[in-house]
């Protein structure tokens, strides 16, 4: 870590300037955070928004200009926190007015397109280091996985030690990549969650189900609630934040193409009765992934519990054993892609952390995967909803494959509407939820 001494960060504050170019949620959050801790900070949004949106920065501990121009010729810091898809276009229009020696990085979750964008469009005077904080705008940033990758600098480590010591106030855990190694691991670590996510959302829409407001008990207890919970706070978001990942990093979509594979063919063992060569898959898949697990495991189901959007009575659990479909296909595909999710902690977000706790949960709790097989092979309550959840998880792989950031907005929004209702509801028990499970991970 190259943050500078208290001194020189005081200094750094009376000298320097930070850059937000896009004031989407993680814009804000960046623009907050940094002038709240003493920086002073410029930022802009689209200029066709800029009349509209002075009334609501105008109290603002940052200053609110009209354009990115505005925003680059001041700033020794400037960071682009826009759209993946857009990046290039952007950059193109504000970069060559980038101050002489900044410092310029992005917030994209894909990295190789934003540098690119970066290499072709700016004044070879302006330093390239950028950064990626690894979770969304409601996770308190404090622990959290910041990835700051050195880029261009070349100045001996001048350029770094300005940009950490901005970054210190964040409080997250530094993590130096570069930018490969950062495609690489954030597609490992997010691409199948994320695909298992939005399939059941797409499932729940597609058969009409609300799960926290059925009487059938299948939907309750703990782990349902992650299901639940997780699935509604990913589509509570805005849609390109995960079109980005999935669409401009070439390795999701292997993996993603993979999950869509690994959960038709599981599915397609249960319905044809093919109970031996179904259990031999999956223990080699929890050979591979969990093999050497030792010690507690991430979470358990009476933890969660509590965290109902139906507000059932904790104690009830499902009396009907679940096929877990969805957490099946995520440890298969790690199992057939030969990727080890414990290789990347490090760099985890707080859905991957909770996602593989469940998976965990599943696979390592003594008769649950036993049971979970026999659920699958002989007991067809789920076969409907399973069903839709394969279809769901193909037509996201189809979507990603032909590189469509329209088709994946229609099909997120799609999805969104209908669960649009509870996210206020869900977005407060979902904050408990992982607030929750991160202390019992680091206790």
């Amino acid at each position: 870590m190259a943050v500078g001494t208290p001194e020189q960060i005081a200094q750094f504050k009376k000298e320097k300037t930070v850059g937000i170019i896009g004031l989407g949620d993680m814009g804000l959050l960046y623009a907050e955070k940094f002038s709240q801790a003493g920086w002073n900070v410029v930022a802009c949004d689209r200029e066709e928004m800029f009349e509209s949106l002075q009334g609501k920065y105008s109290g603002s501990a940052f200053k609110f200009v009209r354009d990115g121009h505005r925003v680059s010729r001041v700033s020794d810091f400037i960071i682009y926190s826009v759209e993946a898809a857009h990046i290039d276009q952007i950059v193109a229009t504000y970069g060559p007015s980038s101050k002489v020696g900044a410092i310029v990085g992005g917030q994209t979750s894909c990295k190789r397109p934003e540098i690119m964008a970066f290499e072709k469009h700016l004044p070879e005077d302006i330093k390239i280091i950028t950064v990626h904080s690894l979770h969304g705008p409601k996770v308190n940033t404090e622990g959290q996985p910041l990835v700051v990758i050195d880029h261009r600098s070349n100045d001996n480590g001048a350029s770094l030690c300005l940009v950490d010591s901005i970054l210190s106030c964040l409080k997250s855990k530094y993590v130096y990549l570069t930018c490969d190694e950062h495609d690489k691991i954030t597609a490992d670590t997010q691409a199948v969650t994320h695909a298992a996510f939005l399939s059941m959302g797409t499932a729940w829409t597609l058969s009409g189900v609300y799960p926290w407001d059925s009487n059938d008990t299948k939907w309750h207890g703990g782990l349902e609630n992650v299901k639940i919970n997780i699935s509604l706070r990913i589509f509570s978001n805005k849609w390109h934040v995960y079109a980005g990942l999935a669409i401009t990093n070439p390795q999701a979509h292997q993996q993603i193409l993979q999950y869509a594979r690994s959960v038709s063919e599981l599915f397609t063992l249960c319905i044809n009765d093919k109970k031996e060569e179904l259990t031999e898959r999956l223990l080699k898949a929890k050979k591979f992934v969990f093999g050497k697990h030792t010690g507690l495991l991430l979470l358990d189901d009476s933890l969660l519990a509590d965290y109902s959007l139906g507000g059932h009575d904790p104690k009830m659990k499902s009396t009907i054993p679940n096929s877990h479909l969805s957490l099946l296909g995520i440890v298969d595909s790690w199992y057939q892609l030969g990727i080890n999710p414990y290789d990347h902690m490090i760099c985890s977000t707080p859905l991957f952390r909770i996602f593989l706790g469940v998976s965990e949960y599943l696979f390592l709790t003594p008769g649950l995967l036993e049971q979970t097989i026999d659920a699958g092979i002989t007991d067809k309550s789920y076969r409907g909803i399973d069903l839709e959840f394969v279809v769901a998880a193909r037509k996201w792989s189809s979507i990603v494959s032909f590189e469509s950031f329209d088709m994946y907005q229609k099909e997120f929004e799609k999805v969104q509407s209908f669960f649009e209702p509870m996210f206020p509801a869900a977005t407060k028990l979902g904050n408990e939820m992982i607030k929750t499970i991160l202390e019992h991970a680091r206790n």
